[in-house]
């Protein structure tokens, strides 16, 4: 291969300089102009690949060589090749979407002008560009809103191309306005994403928009008021907050306003999120829930993007309700030494949004979750109008939670033996007593999968029973299927038993000092929720 100061060659033609056994020189390949140093060997490159997309390469040649240093860097070499090539790719992507947004804000300008000449060229190059970006994005959210705004665009420059083919050239021209208007304009109206100025949202807009589709829920979670155990106070003030101002509007004259915020803390597994869902089920509302990988972006500045475009869709779609979980990973304490910079900005985003500046938040209601009261910052904390503690369920609250959870299955429990295990459960929160149910449940079959005697019904069903019960046959279940008989066989209803035998080997999952924290921020910050 001559060392030409430059030369331009296609890959095919580097490839077997690169794979041949007898070079003699250390290749580096960088996206950066020389001179550069090689980590640890001190070394300036000798060859430096200016990558021309999309398939060109252009080298330059020092007049002279350098012998081999390391074995180590001659392995890594392709690994260096591939991972700046696509690094040069992705750098291109990226730049290619904005390039068609900012050729879509210059076409829609001139569109509006009536500057149809202009124009065109504008929305052709912007095409050029959005086509070029669908060949590289993976989401296929994104990717859809991409091609439909793709598809206003074209049939947009296919009118006024058809108008330019007429003589018509803009203002200017006789009747070139009149025939561009007196077509069918498809350029997207306010709201639905157009490419700038005052004909709407932006690609770019549209592409947050359409993630944040998601976190609408479309079907209602089916979780009523009753299947809440306790928490009354809690309920009340969230009926307040959700139920009244939609249902009875005339309560709210003068300075009575409903709550705007509520925060919900406690330990886990108390039914923060449960009582969510039974606000969306009774509230006749948008509910839009989501969660710090909904509003987390990897691009600098559309985090906070995301979070001021779930406010503006709440408030074009009032009356709504943001529930945002596990909301101290959004917007912990300022200051700290850990945090980003990109975290501070989302803290910013969330405290201006929760204001309400320029805005009327009367029927949107912020609704957030978390075990860890603590680490939220002082200024989100203040934003939150309610700060209800959701605390272990008592007594009665528990042994409504078994009957809730035990539901319909077949079981020979009394109501005292509900009062019971109410009292033997003291310190478990309800997601413990759900998986103490859910375990019970499965004892009847492993008494079924374990009997080695069998009673046969009425209804011509087979019972696990003990040996000397009446009518007893000596059989197994493998047994009984083998026989054709796997559709007659039952198992036995629930008894108390089957509970003690589950809590004998049960422990509560929250802690003394859980709880002592969260009471203690409930006499400093809060109120009881019970």
């Amino acid at each position: 291969m001559q060392q030409n100061p430059l030369k331009r060659l296609s890959w095919s033609h580097f490839t077997p300089f690169l794979k041949s056994p007898d070079h003699q020189s250390i290749i580096v390949f960088s996206p950066f102009p020389p001179p550069i140093k090689i980590p640890k060997f001190n070394q300036t490159p000798l060859l430096d690949l200016n990558l021309i997309f999309p398939l060109g390469f252009r080298f330059q040649f020092p007049p002279i060589s350098h012998p081999r240093s390391s074995d180590l860097l001659q392995k890594t070499l392709d690994l260096h090749i591939y991972i700046h090539i696509y690094l040069y790719i992705y750098a291109m992507y990226s730049n290619f979407k904005e390039q068609a947004i900012e050729y879509v804000k210059q076409a829609v300008q001139e569109d509006n002008a009536g500057n149809y000449a202009k124009a065109f060229p504008l929305y052709m190059n912007a095409l050029e560009y959005f086509k070029t970006h669908l060949k590289y994005e993976k989401n296929p959210k994104i990717r859809e809103a991409i091609t439909q705004k793709f598809t206003e665009y074209l049939r947009r420059a296919e009118e006024i191309r058809a108008v330019l083919d007429e003589g018509g050239t803009g203002p200017a021209a006789n009747g070139g306005d009149a025939a561009v208007a007196a077509r069918p304009k498809t350029k997207p109206k306010d709201g639905e994403g157009g490419g700038g100025g005052g004909d709407g949202e932006d690609p770019e807009q549209s592409k947050l928009r359409a993630g944040l589709n998601s976190a609408i829920v479309r079907e209602k979670p089916n979780v009523k008021w009753n299947d809440v155990a306790g928490l009354e106070s809690a309920k009340q003030a969230l009926q307040e907050a959700v139920i009244l101002p939609v249902k009875f509007p005339q309560f709210f004259t003068g300075k009575r306003r409903p709550w705007r915020a509520f925060l919900l803390y406690g330990p886990p597994g108390t039914g923060k999120s449960y009582l969510a869902k039974a606000v969306a089920t009774e509230a006749d509302s948008t509910f839009f829930s989501v969660s710090s990988s909904d509003l987390v972006s990897k691009w600098m500045g559309e985090s906070e993007k995301l979070v001021s475009n779930l406010f503006e869709m709440a408030r074009e779609s009032a009356p709504s309700i943001i529930f945002i979980d596990e909301i101290d990973s959004l917007s912990g304490q300022r200051g700290e030494g850990n945090e980003s910079e990109a975290s501070r900005r989302i803290k910013t985003e969330i405290l201006v949004q929760m204001q309400g500046v320029g805005h009327n938040d009367d029927k949107v209601l912020v609704l957030a979750a978390t075990n860890t009261p603590y680490s939220l910052d002082q200024a989100i904390r203040r934003r939150f109008d309610k700060r209800i503690y959701i605390p272990l369920p008592d007594v009665k609250a528990r042994q409504h939670m078994f009957k809730v959870h035990l539901g319909d299955t077949p079981n020979n429990l009394t109501e005292s033996d509900f009062e019971t295990l109410a009292r033997k459960t003291e310190g478990f929160s309800g997601s413990d007593i759900a998986v103490c149910v859910k375990d019970v449940l499965f004892e009847p079959v492993r008494k079924t999968q374990d009997a080695m005697f069998f009673v046969k019904t009425n209804e011509g069903l087979w019972v696990p029973c003990g040996p000397k019960q009446p009518g007893a046959v000596q059989i197994t279940m493998q047994e009984l299927a083998a026989q054709g008989l796997a559709a007659k066989i039952s198992p036995p209803p629930i008894v108390r038993a089957d509970f003690d035998k589950v809590l004998a080997r049960q422990r509560p999952t929250v802690s003394k000092s859980d709880l002592e924290v969260h009471e203690r921020f409930t006499k400093e910050f809060g109120e009881e929720g019970i």
